[in-house]
C-alpha cells in the first residue's frame, strides 16, 4: 500500500511517500524549485515521489496532508478529513465540507484531482514524525514549535503504533516564536535565521537573561511557561513585536544584512539561547518526574536547535533521546502519512533492524547512476576524470590533506536541512584557516558561523563528550579535553568576534568559541563511501574527523542534481569536486569568470 503524505502553505514543503509502513522517499521542494524555504504547493517533490516508487497517481491509496483544514486540499473534489474531537488520535475519518471558490492552480498542480484526500493534522503530523520512525517502543514525545495551527508545544505518549497528544500550550505560548521574535531583532531572517542566532550566542554573556526571564517568559511550577502577550499580541505578528523588544532592550532592532554585529547583539543571542534552554530543560526533566518513561522523542522547528538538544541529552533525565532529521514543516509529510497507517489504518510497526531508527539515515531523496552523472556533468560543459573507488578515495584525501575544499555529491540526497554525506562540502579540520575560508569564500556567509564536524562513529567518543550517536548532527557536544589547546590569558581576555580567531583545539576548523561542536556520527552501514573517506583520512593524519557542511551557498538550498553541484563548483572558490565516481578539479575547467560567487540575479531567477 502506498501513501504519500504532503506538508505545504507554511515553510520548506515536501512530499514523502511510505509503502506498505516504511518511509522510502522524501524530499522537500526547494531542492526542485531552488528556491530556498519554498513553501508552495509541492508538486515537483510529489512528481519525485511517485517517480521514485514507480507508480502513477492512480495507484496510491490515498493522500494525507498535514494540517487540517488545508483550504486548498480539501477543496479537492471527494477530499476526506483525518480528525477527531481530541487531538490525541487524529486519525478517524470524517468527510470535509466542500468549499466553493478553490484557485484554479491548485487543481492544475496535483496530479489526483479525483481522489480522496486526507489532513491529519499539523500538530500531530509533528507527533507522529517525532515518535513512529523512533528506535523507541514507548517514549515522551515533545513538540516545540512555533505558534502556527493553534499551539506552539505539545506533549504525548507514543506506544507501539499509536501516539496520544495528552497536552499543548495554546498560541501564542511558544518557545519558537520567542526564539523567531529574537531573531527578527537581531536582523536575521524567521525560519532560517534562528541556526545564526545560535551560532553568534557563544560569542557573548547571557547579560539580558533576566530581563528576558523576568519580561518575556514565566516558568510555571509543572514545567511549562507562558510568554507575555502584551509583547506577543497573536494576531498583529512579529512586526508589532518587534516595536516592544525595542523598546525593552533600549536599542532600534539591526537592519538586516547591513548594520555590524555587535556585542550587544552577541549578548541578546547568548542571553536568550540560555533562557531557551532553561525552559527546554525545566519542560523535559518535568516530562521525565511525571511519565518516568526512559526516552524522550523530540519534533518542531525548536527541536532543531542542536545546543538545546545536546543539553537535554547530557542533563539524563531520559536515557534516550531521539530527534527526527526533519523536525521543521518539512519532516510533517513522513508524519501525516505515518499518522494515516498506524492510527486509520491500525497498522502494527515495524521495528528497524539493529535498533536503527525508521529514517534510513535520512537519505531519502533522489540518486543518479554513474552513466547519467557522466551524461550530466559532460552536457554541463564539465572536464572530471572517471576514477574507480579506491583512487577516488585516495584523490580525496589527497585534496583534503592539502587543504582543499571538496564538494561531495554521492548517493541519495538527505531530507532535511542537514547535508549529512550525500551533498556535502568537506575540508580539513585541523587547518586554523578552514573556517573562515570555508565562510568568506566558499559559503558567501558571515564570518562567524561555525562547522560541524563528521566523524567515524565508532572514534566518537574519543573526540567528543557524547554518549550517543548523533546520526543527523543535531547534539551538539563538548570537544573531548585531550583535544583542547589551553588559551593564554590574554586569549581569555577577548570578547565578541575577537574570539573567532583563537585556535582552541587540535580541530579548530569545527570547535566553536565555547569549545562545543555539532557532531555528525558516520556509520557504515548507513553511509558506506562517506565513511570509508573519513576512515582514510584518519588512517592518513591520526584524525577520522572531517568538517562536513552543506553543499550550498547563502541564499540558495542545498543541490539536488549533478548539474546543480557543478555550477555551485563553479560559482565559488571551491576546489575540488566529486560527483559520484567522477573526480573534476577547478584549475581544468573552462569559465569566463571562475571563482566567482553566483549573481544576485541568478539567486533571484531560482525563487521566481
Amino acid at each position: 500500500m502506498r501513501i504519500p503524505g504532503l506538508s505545504a502553505f507554511c515553510h520548506d514543503s515536501a512530499a514523502a511517500m511510505l509503502e506498505d509502513g516504511v518511509v522510502t522517499v522524501a524530499a522537500q521542494e526547494e531542492r526542485f524549485s531552488r528556491c530556498k524555504h519554498d513553501g508552495g504547493v509541492p508538486t515537483r517533490a510529489v512528481r519525485y515521489c511517485l517517480e521514485a516508487a514507480g507508480c502513477g497517481a492512480a495507484d496510491v491509496d490515498r493522500i494525507v496532508c498535514a494540517d487540517r483544514p488545508l483550504p486548498a486540499f480539501l477543496r479537492l473534489p471527494g477530499s476526506g478529513a483525518l480528525d477527531a474531537p481530541h487531538p490525541a488520535r487524529s486519525a478517524v475519518p470524517r468527510p470535509a465540507a466542500e468549499s466553493p471558490g478553490q484557485p484554479e492552480r491548485v487543481r492544475r498542480a496535483m496530479p489526483w484531482p479525483e481522489a480522496r484526500v486526507h489532513a491529519a493534522g499539523h500538530r500531530e503530523s509533528q507527533a507522529a514524525a517525532a515518535f513512529f520512525p523512533s528506535p523507541f517502543e514507548r517514549a515522551v514525545v515533545l513538540v516545540l514549535d512555533g505558534a502556527r495551527a493553534g499551539a506552539g508545544t505539545a506533549v504525548g505518549v507514543g506506544r507501539g503504533n499509536s501516539v496520544s497528544l495528552e497536552r499543548e500550550i495554546p498560541a501564542p505560548h511558544a518557545l519558537g516564536l520567542l526564539y523567531s521574535a529574537v531573531t527578527r531583532y537581531l536582523g536575521f531572517t524567521v525560519n532560517g535565521g534562528e541556526y545564526k542566532v545560535m551560532g553568534l550566542a557563544p560569542y557573548g554573556e547571557p547579560r539580558y537573561r533576566n530581563l528576558i526571564r523576568d519580561t518575556l517568559i514565566a516558568f510555571e511550577p509543572d514545567g511549562t511557561f507562558r510568554l507575555n502577550r502584551a509583547f506577543f499580541p497573536h494576531s498583529l505578528g512579529l512586526a508589532a513585536t518587534g516595536g516592544r523588544l525595542e523598546r525593552l532592550f533600549g536599542r532600534p532592532a539591526r537592519t538586516p544584512e547591513q548594520a555590524p554585529l555587535t556585542p550587544f547583539h552577541m549578548d541578546v543571542a547568548a542571553s536568550l539561547q540560555a533562557v531557551t534552554e532553561e525552559a527546554v530543560l525545566r519542560l523535559t526533566r518535568a516530562l521525565a518526574r511525571d511519565h518516568g518513561l526512559p526516552n524522550l522523542c523530540l519534533a518542531g522547528d525548536l527541536a532543531l536547535n542542536c545546543v538545546a538538544n545536546g543539553k537535554v541529552l547530557r542533563d539524563g533525565a531520559f536515557d534516550a533521546v531521539w530527534v527526527q532529521p526533519a523536525a521543521g514543516d518539512a519532516g510533517k509529510a513522513v508524519g501525516a502519512a505515518l499518522a494515516a497507517w498506524h492510527h486509520h489504518l491500525d497498522k502494527p510497526r515495524r521495528p528497524a533492524p539493529d535498533g536503527r531508527d525508521g529514517m534510513r539515515g535520512a537519505r531519502l531523496g533522489p540518486a543518479f547512476g554513474q552513466a547519467g552523472v557522466e551524461r550530466r556533468l559532460r552536457a554541463a560543459g564539465a572536464v572530471f576524470h572517471v576514477l574507480d573507488d579506491t583512487a577516488l578515495l585516495e584523490a580525496t584525501v589527497d585534496a583534503l590533506v592539502a587543504e582543499k575544499v571538496v564538494g561531495w555529491f554521492q548517493g541519495r540526497m538527505e531530507f532535511g536541512p542537514r547535508a549529512l554525506g550525500g551533498r556535502s562540502i568537506l575540508a580539513d579540520p585541523r587547518s586554523p584557516r578552514m573556517q573562515r575560508t570555508l565562510n568568506l569564500k566558499i559559503k558567501y556567509r558571515e564570518n562567524f558561523r561555525p562547522f560541524a564536524p563528521a566523524v567515524l562513529r565508532e572514534a566518537a567518543a574519543e573526540w567528543f563528550d557524547l554518549e550517543a550517536d548523533s546520526p543527523y548532527m543535531l547534539f551538539a557536544a563538548p570537544v573531548r579535553e585531550a583535544h583542547r589547546r589551553a588559551m593564554t590569558e590574554d586569549e581569555k581576555a577577548l570578547f565578541g568576534i575577537d574570539k573567532l580567531n583563537v585556535v582552541r583545539a587540535t580541530i579548530p576548523a569545527v570547535t566553536h568559541v565555547d569549545y562545543s561542536a555539532r557532531v555528525q556520527t558516520v556509520d557504515g552501514a548507513t553511509s558506506p563511501r562517506f565513511h570509508a573517506l573519513i576512515r582514510r583520512f584518519g588512517a592518513r593524519t591520526g584524525c577520522p574527523v572531517v568538517v562536513n557542511t552543506s553543499f550550498n551557498v547563502r541564499g540558495e538550498p542545498i543541490v539536488s542534481t549533478p548539474e546543480d553541484a557543478f555550477r555551485c563548483f563553479m560559482g565559488t572558490e571551491m576546489d575540488t569536486l566529486v560527483v559520484g565516481n567522477c573526480l573534476l578539479h577547478k584549475a581544468e575547467q573552462e569559465s569566463d569568470n571562475p571563482g566567482q560567487p553566483p549573481s544576485r540575479e541568478r539567486l533571484i531567477h531560482h525563487c521566481l
